[in-house]
């Protein structure tokens, strides 16, 4: 027999998936929470049981998504592969998102043109959005820090060009993905990387050495 706390935990995962799919079809204007509830066999009290408001639903949607991004992120950056393989490792597994969830980014796009028109909204995606970067950051810091390199770039501003890299790369695949192969946004990673490391004036490990 289910618990309470489980019942709720189910309900809500039933309103982040039937929500991400109504803001896809319909953006989020156009997403209205009684479309929400309907799509997940639910009624407009369940929602309001979960979440306060409609930005608030949405919201949750991206915590629950920075969080599996920042899990993966973390995973790749504690191993002792080299940076450049690192990157790939981590491009390759925002375009195994992106095969998988292809609705996600354009989804993400919505989040940024809703939040263009409304503060309140930009003011919260703005504050998940640093801290994942922020914490990329500090990923990449302690990298450099264990490997004893002096970095050119600083790891703030390197976790800004990548999060930069990665949007560019969604949208082009949003907009015309058979000119984005899955294996294009790694080799970008890894060679921006490369870069990186060359201008601090490092050379890269031996071919089979971490």
């Amino acid at each position: 027999m289910t618990t309470r706390k489980e019942r709720q935990a189910r309900t809500r995962e039933a309103l982040l998936h039937s929500a991400a799919a109504i803001a896809a079809q319909r953006g989020i204007e156009g997403a209205s929470l009684h479309a929400v509830a309907q799509a997940a066999g639910l009624t407009k009290g369940a929602v309001y049981a979960n979440f306060d408001s409609k930005e608030e639903l949405f919201l949750a949607m991206l915590d629950a998504h920075f969080a599996e991004r920042l899990a993966e992120i973390d995973r790749i950056l504690s191993t002792d592969a080299d940076p450049d393989e690192q990157a790939r490792q981590a491009a390759e597994g925002m375009m195994r998102v992106l095969a998988e969830d292809p609705e996600w980014h354009r989804l993400f796009f919505e989040f940024a043109v809703h939040a263009a028109r409304n503060e309140g909204f930009r003011e919260q995606l703005v504050a998940r959005y640093r801290s994942l970067r922020e914490r990329l950051a500090d990923l990449l810091a302690e990298r450099v820090e264990r490997l004893g390199i002096d970095p050119v770039v600083p790891p703030a501003e390197v976790a800004a060009m990548a999060f930069a890299m990665a949007n560019g790369m969604a949208l082009e695949r949003l907009l015309e993905p058979e000119a984005v192969p899955d294996t294009l946004f790694g080799e970008m990673m890894a060679t921006f990387f490369i870069g990186l490391r060359a201008r601090a004036g490092v050379q890269p490990p031996p071919e089979g050495r971490t």
